[in-house]
């Protein structure tokens, strides 16, 4: 797999019938390694060890629905409360971010609000604040590091 932007991380891996799997420590399962996987992999390690979200507020690749049409987001980090802290929209190393991509996590956002938008195609790391009174985003250089409510 290509070299991503991200530090390097402890993976475990498992070849099965000629696939390559990596364990998604979120899932606990192996899962096929994709492009777009091997990015989701690298960003999830990112918040876990880098940012220090707990792994028990991190969610991967749940259906969510958007003006009726289902959809399924990359990875979801909550607040203790259940509301929803960061979004992240991952692809594979080869896509190119562009406005489509901020619109898709923003069409996802509208139904998840949450206070944080990251997009990563493993190459380009994008992080955003979403602004709900004037209904716009900030970038920022980096997303919040996790602070423990007391």
């Amino acid at each position: 797999m290509q070299e991503l932007h991200f530090s390097k991380f402890p993976f475990r891996f498992k070849n099965s019938e000629n696939k390559i799997s990596i364990f998604d420590s979120i899932r606990k399962k192996f899962v096929i390694l994709q492009p777009e996987e091997w990015v989701r992999q690298h960003c999830v390690q990112y918040l876990i060890l880098e940012k220090n979200y707990p792994q028990s507020l991190i969610n991967v690749e749940k259906e969510l629905k958007v003006n009726d049409l289902k959809k399924r987001y990359d990875i979801v980090v909550f607040n203790t409360d259940g509301t929803i802290h960061i979004i992240v929209e991952c692809k594979a190393p080869q896509i190119k971010i562009n406005q489509d991509t901020f619109d898709q996590i923003a069409r996802y956002n509208l139904a998840l609000n949450a206070t944080y938008l990251m997009v990563t195609n493993g190459l380009n790391h994008y992080y955003c604040q979403m602004d709900f009174k004037n209904e716009r985003y900030q970038f920022l250089e980096d997303i919040p590091d996790y602070i423990k409510n007391e």
